[in-house]
């Protein structure tokens, strides 16, 4: 017997066998068991997300012997001739090889008529949105009033390309891409039975490069099989993919977060060797930054099946959320740029020293502070300067301001990045002893809070006071004069300040009287 590939072997032959789409599947099943049948369905979704299937499904249960129910028996001579594709009552047609009006006209002179064996004659009609603008024509009179014995199933990848008309007359049904575990987790139940070896991380890498599509990882999985002459191995599989290790990935982003570019050509260097697919590894570095972002904001949303999961929190901390957006945003145009490069590996590195070369202002401060070369910057006090300052006791009158005061100059000097920078930056001084610091925190940034992060700071403020101390961080409704509120302050006084300028400049002036000419105040912007 010919070998059958996996896709049409693994089929699903009944609703029960198919993998997700439950908000679909739950809506034909009270259907059909209630007794409300529409005369025409519209199924939507990407390719290889199981629209035909649950159409020849559902058509199975709508001619099945033994009574129209959404478990069809799978044994009368309609079930078998369905799943074989020759039941008589069944027409599938594809529609991106029958565009014109005369083929829709032909398919749809013999719908008057009663079925030849099945209960119903069901029509199912695929790509539809490639038929002509006759053909939906021809199609909505039938579409509108159908005989009763008649039922339309149509699908495609595009609905927005079908006629409004059209779609008010169908029930449309949106099936979704398929989640990576639910397509790792059938992949694992189907080598089971295929007696095929295998490994979690090569049927990860299969499920991620379907791309939500259940039946490009089964072509995949016959791919990888072949490659792997009987096995599926994560070492075969990257090859096979083109990917690449993701510790490579987490390299490229340290590398990234230190301002290193000498790095970050040696890794592309090195990755060279392997011939990989740079557009992928440009994609999977973006993945990667948008799990920095979530972690950054709620670090226990961090995908759990994610290979580097510590390397992407200890990264989060390290890197200033301003710089996460902007990485990405850079990374997004140049993967759509990409293929406009002259070669691809060229172009990859230009994105990279693209994002080094883009910085956002404070993480280029930052860096260059870390440098022994003197740049004009805010200065930052000595460690014996902070350890002073911290230890002198605060006049009565101006007990609310020199705490705060001296608190912004500790967050400066401990060199804080990401989150734990935002955590302190939020932060207000409430009081401090010897070795005892309260701070609170505005109930706004909460999210920021973590025992951990509380560690962290605890150890910085340490290190920059060469003592030990002791930090206890307090949510209160709203805290005042935090480091936060003190540079929002001092923005708003500098645009404050930039409008005046502009307003009462006497050129500014004369252009306004000669030319009838009107200021907008909110395109002024202050410079640092």
């Amino acid at each position: 017997m010919s070998y059958q590939v996996l896709a049409r072997k693994w089929r699903p032959r009944k609703f029960a066998e198919m993998v997700g789409q439950e908000h679909v599947l739950q809506a034909l099943i009270n259907a059909l068991d209630n007794d409300r049948l529409h005369h025409a369905y519209l199924f939507t979704g990407t390719r290889g997300v199981g629209k035909t299937t649950v159409a020849r499904i559902f058509a199975k249960s709508l001619n099945c012997e033994t009574g129209v129910s959404a478990e069809p028996c799978g044994q009368c001579p309609a079930c078998v001739e369905i799943d074989e594709g020759r039941f008589v009552d069944l027409l599938e047609v594809d529609a991106a090889s029958r565009t014109k009006v005369e083929d829709t006209r032909e398919l749809l002179d013999n719908v008057q008529y009663a079925p030849t064996r099945g209960r119903y004659k069901v029509y199912l009609i695929d790509e539809v949105h490639m038929l002509s603008a006759h053909s939906f024509n021809a199609l909505l009179k039938t579409l509108e009033e159908p005989p009763p014995h008649v039922k339309f199933l149509l699908a495609t990848t595009d609905p927005q390309k079908l006629p409004a008309t059209v779609l008010s007359r169908c029930l449309q049904f949106n099936l979704k891409r398929l989640s990576i575990p639910s397509i790792v987790g059938h992949l694992e139940q189907l080598l089971k039975v295929e007696a095929v070896e295998t490994d979690a991380g090569a049927l990860r890498l299969l499920a991620r490069a379907a791309d939500g599509s259940m039946r490009d990882a089964l072509s995949l999985l016959d791919q990888a099989i072949a490659y792997g002459g009987g096995a599926v191995h994560e070492t075969e599989v990257r090859v096979m993919l083109g990917t690449i290790e993701q510790v490579h990935v987490v390299e490229l982003l340290r590398a990234l977060a230190g301002g290193d570019g000498a790095a970050l050509l040696q890794i592309v260097e090195r990755l060279s060797q392997q011939l990989p697919d740079y557009e992928g590894l440009l994609t999977e570095l973006l993945a990667y930054l948008q799990q920095i972002a979530i972690a950054q904001t709620l670090p226990n949303a961090v995908d759990e099946h994610l290979d580097e999961r510590e390397a992407v929190l200890d990264l989060a901390e390290r890197m200033d959320a301003e710089e996460v957006q902007l990485f990405y945003q850079i990374g997004l145009i140049g993967r759509r740029d990409l293929q406009m490069a002259p070669d691809l590996r060229g172009g990859l590195e230009m994105v990279l020293l693209r994002m080094l070369a883009f910085r956002p202002a404070s993480v280029e401060q930052s860096l260059r502070a870390e440098q022994p070369v003197p740049v004009k910057t805010r200065k930052v006090p000595s460690p014996e300067q902070v350890k002073t300052a911290a230890r002198a006791p605060a006049q009565a009158q101006s007990q609310a301001a020199a705490p705060a005061n001296d608190w912004r100059s500790l967050v400066e000097s401990m060199r804080l990045k990401g989150v734990l920078r935002e955590l302190a930056m939020n932060c207000a001084l409430k009081s401090k002893d010897h070795n005892s610091w309260e701070l609170v925190l505005d109930a706004s940034h909460q999210q920021l809070l973590s025992k951990e992060r509380q560690q962290r700071l605890e150890k910085s403020l340490c290190e920059v006071l060469q003592q030990t101390v002791h930090v206890e961080i307090e949510v209160q409704g709203r805290a005042d004069n935090t480091p936060a509120q003190q540079q929002l302050q001092e923005a708003e006084t500098r645009q404050a300040d930039a409008v005046n300028a502009i307003e009462s400049d006497p050129n500014v002036k004369a252009i306004q009287k000669g030319f009838d000419a009107t200021l907008h105040r909110e395109t002024i912007r202050s410079v640092d």
